[in-house]
């Protein structure tokens, strides 16, 4: 009897220690494959906030937007950076024009002013006289006629100058947001043409050995 209970009392034991091995060999293979798993969500969360410049496509409105907003924003968005240049130059060449004409068409017009008055105090205009040049009454009229045409002159390149600027503000914005929608236009030199025979069916003959000719079909791959 005792050795019955002793021999069971072991059995137990052995039994319990190798459920204990087992508890420990599958809690560990949880573990790992937790961190396994950890690991493969830490790796894509990873790989999905790097971006990939090389498959990168802009947005158009977004590009659209932000040269309304900023002028040049726009290139910068779509990577264009050569661009710059000629969008600021553009910008900087017309503010230039504008602001130069509208200084001689300020000069101008207060020559002719001092010239049309009977002032004698004022003789803005001398400046623009040649070295030995005298405005008296037998040529007053013809540089009254001069000042006003030369005014008038620079009046309109002033606001030539002005619609110049909002045009390459305009051009600026059409040229973000079409070279963002054309960032997806496959412009690989990838280009094939075929030439194979083909038969061209008539369905105006009732003939079918005058409505089918033969001939020649042309396709363009790009």
């Amino acid at each position: 009897m005792k050795q019955n209970i002793t021999y069971i009392l072991k059995t137990l034991a052995l039994a319990a220690i190798l459920l204990s091995f087992a508890t420990t060999a599958k809690a560990q293979t949880a573990a790992d494959s937790m961190d396994v798993s950890f690991t493969s969500i830490k790796a894509d969360s990873v790989y999905k906030v790097k971006r990939d410049w090389s498959t990168w496509r802009p947005n158009p409105k977004r590009a659209m937007w932000l040269a309304i907003v900023l002028p040049g924003a726009g290139q910068i968005y779509n990577r264009k950076y050569w661009k710059l240049p000629i969008v600021y130059g553009g910008f900087v060449g017309c503010i230039y024009a504008m602001r130069w004409n509208n200084q001689m068409y300020t000069d101008y017009s207060q020559a002719y002013l001092d010239l049309m008055d009977d002032d004698p105090n004022t003789q803005s205009y001398n400046q623009f006289l040649h070295l030995g040049a005298k405005i008296d009454e037998s040529n007053i009229q013809r540089y009254q006629t001069l000042f006003k045409k030369r005014k008038d002159k620079f009046r309109r390149w002033r606001d030539l100058s002005f619609f110049c600027l909002v045009g390459v503000y305009a051009l600026s914005i059409v040229d973000a947001y079409v070279d963002a929608s054309l960032s997806e236009f496959d412009i690989s030199k990838d280009l094939s043409l075929k030439l194979e025979p083909t038969i061209i069916n008539d369905n105006r003959q009732r003939n079918p050995f005058k409505a089918n000719s033969l001939g020649l079909s042309c396709s363009l791959n790009f």
